[in-house]
């Protein structure tokens, strides 16, 4: 048999997919773009509402098409009663990103555009999936707590209105302000997993409703989204600073990992985990408990010294590292850490979805479709004989 050259890719590391105008990740520099803009600028400088304009319509809105597209992201956050209902009838053990996941594919069939492929359809829906999210989330997580359900708040931001859902209260407006600055952090990142996993799909001509659902599982798993949920199972294990150290020092010997600590593109500090670093350290001052702000702090210096120590290089807190402890002084449960993340994330998700069904420079008909080498039964030249089970030996 004629010997194959070996091409494989574990993981598609550094394998070029498709051309982007969406995000660019700037590895060795520690540098994050949204369509050509500095995330760092647009966390200090922007809202959520504002940078999902951007992701979706490749500019940064004027003033009044801000103000229309706020109006039209409030104005669907509402969701159909039937979802409601479907909810009521799940397990509360349900984990959250499965409801989620299940609820958008429900949510599919009440969309009047579902099946309309224009771009300006995907844009309508793209914006109906950004705002109904957030409702999604919060009604779950009061239906299996037994709470009454929170009605929409019209007249706040998406940030302030999914933590009004969620608790019941108009939040402070310093944490609504933090927690749309985290917001825009988590919008977009490239052809991560789940973005490739929607626009895999998306590449199938499935509609905008279907490549989501695709996003949001490959979200779920916690070497993606779920990474943020098991930093805070960390912490809760450490619990105090003093362990700290031969915490990290035991986990490291052995081979394993600090989850928050590293990552797969950046060769430097995660430009995000600056920023985060920053609100940590704001909400320990409003809750007035800097024990999961100092807890997270210890963590970074001890591994980051012991991984010197080990690996003779640096490693850097990554977005997940920092993201844990300030969803969990915002009072929002871990187990929601990562539905939070979706919530961030469909903005970028749907500006991506929506580049693969109109892409310019690519054939819009050429579906991903990858190539493995066999390794399993092989007889000989050809297929293995078929021995009928009445024939076959106990």
């Amino acid at each position: 048999m004629e010997e194959r050259m070996d091409t494989k890719n574990i993981g598609l590391r550094g394998v070029k997919v498709a051309d982007t105008r969406i995000s660019d990740v700037d590895g060795e520099r520690g540098v994050l773009i949204y369509r050509g803009f500095n995330v760092v600028e647009l966390a200090r400088s922007s809202t959520f509402e504002e940078v999902s304009f951007l992701l979706l319509h490749d500019r940064l809105p004027k003033r009044d098409e801000l103000k229309r597209f706020r109006s039209e992201l409030a104005s669907e956050r509402s969701i159909p009663d039937s979802l409601f209902e479907f909810m009521k009838i799940l397990p509360i053990s349900a984990p959250p990103m499965d409801v989620l996941q299940a609820s958008i594919s429900i949510l599919a069939s009440y969309d009047p555009q579902l099946n309309d492929e224009r771009k300006e359809a995907n844009l309508k829906k793209a914006l109906r999936l950004i705002s109904k999210l957030a409702t999604i989330i919060a009604a779950w997580d009061r239906i299996r707590k037994g709470l009454p359900l929170v009605s929409p708040n019209f007249d706040i931001s998406h940030a302030g209105n999914f933590l009004y859902m969620l608790k019941g209260t108009l939040p402070d407006p310093g944490v609504a302000r933090d927690f749309d600055i985290c917001l825009i952090l988590h919008a977009e990142h490239s052809f991560n997993a789940s973005t490739f996993a929607g626009r895999e799909v998306a590449s199938t001509h499935a509609h905008l409703y279907a490549s989501v659902a695709a996003a949001i599982g490959a979200l779920s798993g916690e070497l993606h989204g779920g990474a943020n949920s098991e930093v805070m199972k960390m912490l809760l294990e450490i619990e105090e600073a003093g362990r700290v150290k031969p915490w990290v020092v035991e986990r490291l010997q052995r081979g394993g990992k600090v989850m928050g600590m590293g990552h797969a593109v950046y060769r430097t500090e995660d430009p995000r985990a600056t920023i985060l670093r920053e609100i940590c350290g704001r909400m320990a001052a409003r809750t007035g408990d800097q024990q999961w702000c100092k807890l997270t702090q210890a963590i970074e210096a001890a591994t980051k010294e012991e991984f010197k120590k080990i690996k003779g290089k640096e490693i850097y807190a990554n977005v997940d590292l920092y993201s844990a402890s300030v969803y969990h002084m915002m009072g929002i449960p871990i187990d929601l850490f990562t539905p939070v993340f979706a919530i961030s994330r469909i903005s970028g998700w749907t500006a991506h979805i929506i580049e693969e069904k109109f892409a310019e420079a690519q054939p819009k008909s050429e579906l991903y479709r990858p190539d493995a080498d066999y390794i399993g039964n092989y007889c000989g030249l050809q297929a293995c004989e078929f021995i009928p089970i009445e024939k076959r030996s106990e």
